[in-house]
């Protein structure tokens, strides 16, 4: 708020485009800065001649007591008092509502976009725990959020672990999670290929069968389609992830083909020498791209043409996102790129969030070796280490409780871990790191919200609080901490950025426990305590309403 605050003033002498905020790292800068170098270029001027100029131009007003150049900046500082006054009582009357926006959007989120012939893996966990993420930061935000699915259920691999299940199934029925037991097949499909090259033509004769709509082979593809989705759903349920609409490849694939010949019979594209429709994209640095088979058959990007103009049929969205792995960068952009030649007048609605890649310490999954550790093997590793982090602390805790408490803990823990990254960075992902209740963890900022609680419990603050008495610099830091909380989700809105929120969470989480520390709350006089028990409880919404953003549950006992 305080930086919409400063925003405002600026407005009246600098161009809005030139205005952004920075937090200084040394809180003697001051709270927030204008840096002056953009106005520098266009002023041809010193940015540091320009900061003392505007220092001296701008007002202060009763949240701002202070403007100072130092170099190139301009520096603001709050008044701390001020800022007690407002900040803790918006939040103790909003609660977890406090820093929800208005920004009254659709918007469509692709994830996490599963292949039916093995079951999901770490990198699926990425995409869920961003796609899902981002709904909740964009609900925060004020907008609609329509989460969809792309099930790729057709296509070579998917007859890759039927051929396998063909030759060496004999008919046998899961008795493991259902989706497992389809990927088996797959890894078996590969594993045999070595020793037989000839799978791979009965696999390409199988595809022919399918699109031939051979009835046997239609009932098997059914049959292990149906297990896959059936095992998947289950993975989704336990991570929080709902969709809204899915789509599948097997309904649409060929429907791209009329968009690509009406496009090629009005001259938009052309046909290469093999007799291939294509599109030339090199004055955009793509090259050519095949939109169409020379023999008149769909290729992945033909259909997703098609699919971005039913989903924008379907709901007319302000925004598309598609959450898929970096490896897609050029694909989107190729995409983009067609549906603007196209002339979709949506086109520009549609964004691809590239993401990095995941390791373990062992290092990079391979499927197709059965090199992998599916999503559910992963959870159930990290939910038992957290098992044991809470017996350690608490021995006489019930199984039930032991239970349901290390569940929330453990998906916490990965859901933390994974979303604290920029999306494009690649990371190892160590379930022990990950489940420890100290440094930047899930577990940590759940066992500072419990601990929260904890005090809460104990006593309650008194509705009429002196905010005055909150003069120490902790009690200062602590709810400037909190005064940035709606500007966090807003840039994470506009940013596509989940580890705003989960850094944000980690600082504040920081700043409580050294807070708790220094400051033992209950022992304090009757009108200090009160004031600090009134800020400790804002401070436990705000964490409870940031973990929900990513997806995490908040616990009152750890």
């Amino acid at each position: 708020m305080f930086e919409k605050e400063i925003k405002k003033i600026l407005k009246n002498y600098v161009d809005e485009a030139d205005i952004l905020i920075e937090i200084p790292k040394n809180p003697e800068f001051g709270d927030y800065a204008y840096p002056c170098f953009s106005l520098a270029k266009k002023l041809k001027k010193n940015p540091a001649q320009i900061a003392k100029d505007l220092s001296i131009k701008i007002k202060k007003t009763n949240l701002i007591e202070k403007i100072q150049p130092l170099g190139p900046y301009v520096n603001f500082f709050i008044n701390k008092e001020k800022l007690s006054h407002n900040i803790i009582p918006t939040i103790l009357k909003e609660k977890e509502s406090y820093g929800s926006l208005t920004q009254k959007q659709t918007i469509v989120i692709e994830s996490p976009g599963p292949n039916t012939n093995k079951p999901l893996h770490l990198g699926h966990l990425r995409n869920m725990a961003i796609g899902l993420s981002l709904s909740n930061i964009f609900k925060k935000a004020g907008n609609k959020v329509v989460n969809v699915d792309i099930i790729n259920d057709r296509g070579i691999h998917i007859c890759q672990s039927m051929i396998a299940y063909k030759k060496y199934g004999k008919n046998s029925k899961p008795k493991i999670k259902t989706d497992l037991f389809v990927g088996n097949f797959y890894v078996l499909y590969n594993q045999k290929l070595k020793a037989n090259p000839g799978l791979e033509d009965e696999s390409k004769s199988l595809l022919l069968k399918w699109e031939q709509k051979d009835p046997e082979t239609i009932k098997l593809w059914k049959q292990m389609t149906a297990w896959a989705l059936d095992g998947m759903k289950q993975t989704y349920d336990r991570f929080g992830l709902r969709i809204n609409k899915a789509y599948r490849e097997s309904e649409h694939y060929q429907k791209g083909k009329d968009l690509i010949l009406d496009a090629l019979r009005k001259g938009i594209l052309s046909k290469n020498k093999e007799g291939a429709v294509i599109i030339d994209l090199s004055e955009n640095g793509l090259g050519e791209k095949v939109l169409l088979r020379a023999d008149g058959t769909s290729i992945y990007i033909t259909q997703d043409i098609y699919l971005a103009k039913k989903r924008y049929e379907d709901f007319k969205m302000d925004k598309m996102i598609y959450v898929v792995a970096s490896e897609q960068i050029y694909h989107f952009k190729v995409l983009f790129e067609v549906l603007k030649k196209l002339d979709f007048k949506f086109a520009d609605r549609f964004y691809h969030l590239p993401y990095g890649m995941v390791y373990l310490p062992e290092g990079k999954m391979k499927s197709r070796e059965g090199k992998i550790v599916d999503a559910d093997s992963l959870l159930d590793e990290v939910v038992n280490l957290a098992k044991q982090e809470i017996k350690k602390r608490d021995p006489k805790v019930s199984k039930k409780e032991l239970d349901q408490r290390a569940e929330k803990i453990g998906l916490g823990a990965i859901k933390f871990f994974i979303l604290k990254y920029d999306p494009m960075k690649d990371f190892v992902y160590d379930p022990n790191k990950s489940i420890s209740f100290e440094g930047e963890t899930g577990p940590y900022i759940q066992y500072t919200y419990a601990r929260l609680k904890s005090i809460l419990r104990k006593e309650k603050f008194k509705s009429i609080v002196n905010y005055e008495s909150l003069n120490q610099d902790l009690d200062k830091q602590l709810i400037k901490v909190l005064s940035g909380y709606p500007e966090t989700i807003k840039k994470a809105s506009e940013e596509y950025k989940p580890s705003l929120v989960a850094n944000y969470l980690t600082e504040l989480s920081q700043n409580i426990n050294t807070y708790y520390v220094k400051y033992p709350i209950l022992r304090s006089e009757p009108e200090l305590k009160n004031a600090r028990l009134a800020l400790i409880l804002a401070c436990s919404y705000v964490l409870k309403s940031g973990l929900n953003l990513l997806g995490i549950d908040a616990l009152e006992v750890m």
